[in-house]
């Protein structure tokens, strides 16, 4: 099978996002994913407020456009979705965010399921996360727009078993998958496995435990193992090369355009073996 390829914009910090979209295509990768981040962000403000004029601009670019990652707030824990006091308004905001994913064919929007708030532990803000996706997963559905949540380092959703436990409580429910954030934890590989049937858009870089990012030589994920599994399951969605140059997790130390043509050359060289 042949692998769809996607850049994640904020992975180029210092471009525009017209200079994103043009390196995605220098790279031969099919789609450019896009955000509120850096120098390739989109206005969230007027996105909101605009949507369908921001997607006719966007659509100039000439690439696909796979995914939106919708931040509520402007942090982590900024109207996250374990604080339900939040969910009108992030309701109204995500409808506004399918509005744009819809005129711009972005097929699916990822989100953060939330992190513990004062007086929660992890089973608490489950809970009210689940409470909050019950609620915006079908303004997402009925636009033909697919919602999914990223489970992530510091969120409440940091172990397999858990992020299995939310897809139960919402039905419907999609991941972005991204395995650097379970190596990270010092998760084995194999324990990851099983999520990738419930997987939407995958998010692929190198990691190991404590560094959610390393050289592809450095890290102990296996892609080979890896691409085997999304195949396996039968994952149609697209792969985001997802190296950053960021504060979070300490991202600061790799070559982004070397890794990310070296890792876009371990997927296309696995898939002519």
């Amino acid at each position: 099978m042949a692998f769809k390829l996607t850049l994640t914009s904020w992975s180029l910090p210092a471009c525009s996002l017209r200079e994103a979209a043009g390196i995605a295509k220098v790279l031969g990768i099919d789609g450019l994913d896009i955000g509120y981040f850096y120098g390739p962000a989109l206005d969230k403000a007027r996105l909101l407020a605009e949507p369908e004029r921001v997607a006719d601009e966007v659509l100039e670019f000439g690439v696909a456009l796979p995914c939106l990652y919708h931040l509520f707030g402007n942090t982590l824990g900024d109207r996250n979705l374990a604080d339900r006091r939040f969910l009108d308004q992030n309701a109204a905001d995500l409808k506004q965010a399918v509005a744009f994913c819809v005129r711009a064919g972005v097929g699916v929007i990822f989100v953060l399921p939330g992190i513990c708030n004062p007086g929660q532990g992890r089973r608490e803000a489950l809970a009210e996360s689940a409470e909050s996706l019950k609620r915006l997963l079908p303004i997402a559905a009925e636009a033909g727009v697919t919602l999914t949540i990223e489970p992530h380092v510091h969120s409440y959703l940091e172990s397999p078993t858990l992020v299995l436990e939310l897809l139960d409580k919402v039905p419907g429910l999609k991941l972005t998958l991204d395995y650097g954030h379970f190596a990270c934890l010092g998760y084995r590989q194999e324990e990851v496995d099983p999520l990738v049937s419930h997987a939407a858009h995958m998010h692929l870089r190198q990691a190991k435990s404590g560094e959610l990012q390393t050289k592809l030589e450095k890290g102990t994920l296996n892609m080979a193992a890896q691409l085997a599994t999304l195949r396996d399951a039968g994952y149609d969605g697209y792969l985001a090369l997802e190296y950053t140059h960021q504060d979070y997790m300490d991202s600061w130390y790799d070559d982004i355009l070397t890794e990310t043509i070296r890792l876009r050359d371990v997927v296309r060289g696995w898939e002519v073996a």
